[in-house]
């Protein structure tokens, strides 16, 4: 198996082959450095290839070429290339020897397809969204592949690192009696694997789903930001399953006019169930989302709304003490208005020379006092 904690680059994206063109051969070497470069052979993209028959590999030729010419001269015998991001070139070299059909091949070179089935003549053309989950970045990478089923040969173009194709290699090699079946054994086991990589898919986001719920009731203030990031992956994870029921159905479609061997029928179907299950679950999953988006929602509103209300008390506080302070200034600064009017530089004040000018100042600071301070309570100021 691949390594799980190995993380995919995505391809960069290479431009479109215009319909009716031809690959050219590549100008004579020269000194200009302006010349164009030639291109790779196809055989650096090639991952691994074999010739089988009865089940058995019976020969590993070297070259591209080498396989093409040994088909025709073996009855009985099937080819199977797997190509690693294969450059432009490279393919077209591939599809000259094969006869593949040009809009195929387009397809195969852009690369970020969606998941389809496709006849052209006796070439069958399948499109999978491959899926493994990352347990160290808790997120889910997506792989894409490419793969041309015709009468004597398989040929397989991967983009990305799932799914593990020398894993699917050594099970069709260790079970003699399936791999015989011909090329459709080959491309069910494929399916397979891309269908059982979805199982730790699945249970990963489960396991994301649990903690999220956990976060929101919790409190997390970074969980919104996760619920969106892990909603974004269950809809790509989604239009990657999905479609594969499609492919399914069409394969089941083809059995009787294309004389699918009855067993190969069975084990289809096998597959085809756990495709159900798995885009079930996912279809589950962006439900159980939705929902968790809307409760946190409503959370945060709570928390907004009790925050608010927690600012008003403490406003309608100050604003009681405010007023407390107020009454109280207003309480200090009668005397000290009096005070302040009379003065003590003249003697028997108030009015000159009064001898009962100071007690009747005394008094009147007395009764502002006392009159400030019941009107004052009786606005519940104080």
């Amino acid at each position: 198996m691949s390594d799980w904690r190995s993380r995919s680059r995505r391809p960069a994206k290479r431009g479109r082959r215009r319909s009716g063109e031809r690959y050219r051969q590549p100008p004579e070497l020269s000194m200009d450095p302006r010349a164009t470069p030639e291109p790779a052979p196809v055989e650096q993209s090639v991952v691994t290839s074999g010739i089988y028959r009865d089940g058995h590999r019976v020969a590993s030729p070297d070259s591209v070429s080498g396989i093409c010419r040994r088909l025709p001269e073996q009855p009985g015998t099937m080819a199977w290339i797997g190509l690693y991001r294969p450059a432009e070139s490279q393919l077209m070299a591939v599809a000259e020897e094969f006869s593949l059909h040009e809009l195929a091949v387009e397809d195969a070179v852009v690369a970020h397809q969606r998941p389809k089935l496709e006849r052209y003549g006796e070439t069958l053309f399948v499109v999978l969204r491959a899926a493994r989950y990352l347990d160290d970045l808790e997120q889910v990478d997506f792989g894409e592949l490419h793969v041309f089923v015709g009468p004597n040969f398989v040929l397989t173009v991967r983009h990305g690192e799932a799914p593990d194709m020398g894993a699917v290699r050594r099970r069709m090699e260790g079970d003699p009696d399936l791999l015989r079946r011909g090329p459709e054994a080959v491309l069910y086991a494929i399916l397979d694997a891309v269908v059982d990589g979805y199982a730790p898919v699945v249970a990963g986001l489960q396991h994301d789903i649990d903690e999220i719920e956990t976060e929101v009731f919790g409190g997390d203030p970074k969980v919104t930001r996760r619920i969106y990031e892990l909603s974004r992956e269950v809809i790509e994870f989604q239009r990657a399953s999905r479609p594969l029921l499609d492919i399914l159905r069409g394969l089941s479609a083809g059995f009787s006019k294309h004389g699918t061997d009855e067993e190969l029928q069975r084990y289809l179907g096998d597959v085809a169930d756990h495709a159900t299950t798995a885009a079930e679950r996912v279809d589950g999953f962006r439900q159980i989302l939705t929902d968790i988006r809307t409760l946190n929602a409503t959370l945060v509103s709570q928390a907004q709304n009790e925050e608010v209300k927690r600012l008003t008390e403490a406003s309608y506080t100050q604003n009681e003490e405010v007023k407390k302070i107020s009454a109280w200034a207003a309480i200090l600064f009668a005397p000290t208005l009096i005070g302040t009017i009379y003065g003590m530089n003249f003697d028997h004040i108030p009015e000159l020379h009064w001898s009962f000018g100071y007690p009747f100042a005394l008094a009147l600071m007395a009764l502002v006092c006392t009159c400030l301070y019941l009107v004052f309570k009786r606005r519940d100021w104080l």
